[in-house]
C-alpha cells in the first residue's frame, strides 16, 4: 500500500470535489432536458476521421445554439422549441455522419429474416 503525504491527499480531495461539483453543473446545463440519446459517444467502427469531427463540430454548435436560446426565453414554450430545435439538429448532425460513414463501408444496413 502506497502512503501519501498529507498535502498530496488534501489535494486529491479537493480535485475530487471539483470534478463532482463540475459534473453536477454539466448534468444540470440542460435542464428539462431528459436524455441525448441522439448522440454518439465514440465513432463508428473505431474511425477517427473527419466525418466523426464535423459530427463533433455539429454537435458543438448546437449546444451554443441551445444556450444562447435559452438565454434569450422569455416563456416556457420558448424553452421548449429550444430544446425540440436542438433534438432536431442532434438528430440531423447523426443521419449525416451515419449517412457518410454507410456510404464509406464502415455502416451496413442490417436486414432481420424470420424463418418459420
Amino acid at each position: 500500500m502506497t502512503k501519501f503525504p498529507k498535502s498530496a491527499v488534501a489535494l486529491l480531495s479537493i480535485s475530487g470535489a471539483l470534478m463532482v461539483a463540475a459534473t453536477a453543473t454539466t448534468l444540470s446545463a440542460h435542464p428539462g432536458q431528459q436524455s441525448h440519446a441522439h448522440k454518439l459517444d465514440a465513432p463508428i467502427a473505431g474511425v477517427r476521421n473527419n466525418y466523426w469531427y464535423d459530427y463533433r463540430s455539429d454537435l458543438e454548435e448546437a449546444e451554443i445554439e441551445l444556450r444562447k436560446d435559452l438565454r434569450r426565453a422569455k416563456t416556457a414554450q420558448d424553452r421548449r422549441e429550444a430544446y425540440n430545435e436542438y433534438d432536431r439538429e442532434l438528430i440531423d448532425a447523426r443521419k449525416d455522419y451515419m449517412q457518410e460513414m454507410r456510404e464509406r463501408g464502415y455502416l451496413r444496413r442490417g436486414r432481420v429474416e424470420v424463418l418459420d
